[in-house]
């Protein structure tokens, strides 16, 4: 495979975990430094769609077991159902904090603390209520050789971003219990993001 502007390969080895036994790829995002990872797990062909989760890094989420997100909860049910499924890829992508980072990340919830919604906090401290871009992830996937993608995913701009890719994209939905300290955070995702939810509580 041709390394591309955006993206390059770097490097994989395996990664055994309780789910499966994932392949593990390095890719270098040369633009922004950052180093975005694949798991790759079985055989990948164009015809049969791929069960996706492009999930973004959640420092406090999902290493530190936060509460207030449910970013930890989605990574491990992603790779459990990847896993059962024995087929499937998760892009583990460096964009903390909707793209802010992990220092503005905590600076947004130290004003959350005060009252502003994930939302409000991002657009006060002057940036976009979701900084992320997704347009690398189509290298990942092309070297990979994806063409129809079955995404875990509740975020519509994931499914925007991929079907402007190119890829044919059904959705499947990555509900995980919401909690006290959580709700009002999926909420507003629900309210302001335009995210989907099967909880009733979220949309009151």
């Amino acid at each position: 495979m041709t390394q591309t502007s955006l993206i390059q390969f770097q490097t994989k080895c395996q990664l055994p975990t309780q789910w499966a036994n994932f392949e593990l790829n390095v890719f270098l995002e040369p633009s922004t430094g950052k180093e975005h990872l694949a798991l790759v797990l079985g055989s990948i062909d164009e015809e049969t769609p791929v069960l996706l989760r492009m999930h973004s890094e959640c420092m406090t989420g999902d290493t530190l077991f936060s509460q207030r997100c449910d970013c930890g909860q989605q990574l491990e049910k992603s790779l459990k159902i990847i896993g059962e499924a024995g087929r499937g890829i998760l892009l583990y992508l460096r964009q903390e904090g909707r793209g802010i980072g992990l220092v503005n990340k905590i600076k947004a919830y130290a004003l959350q603390d005060q009252g502003l919604d994930t939302v409000e906090a991002n657009l006060h401290m002057g940036f976009m209520d979701d900084q992320r871009s997704y347009s690398f992830c189509k290298e990942i996937l092309d070297y990979f050789g994806v063409k129809k993608v079955d995404l875990l995913s509740n975020n519509p701009r994931k499914i925007d971003a991929l079907t402007a890719m190119g890829y044919d994209v059904e959705r499947i939905a990555l509900q995980t219990p919401n909690n006290e300290h959580n709700r009002f955070y999926l909420s507003t995702k629900v309210k302001k993001l335009g995210h989907f939810s099967d909880f009733e509580n979220l949309l009151n």
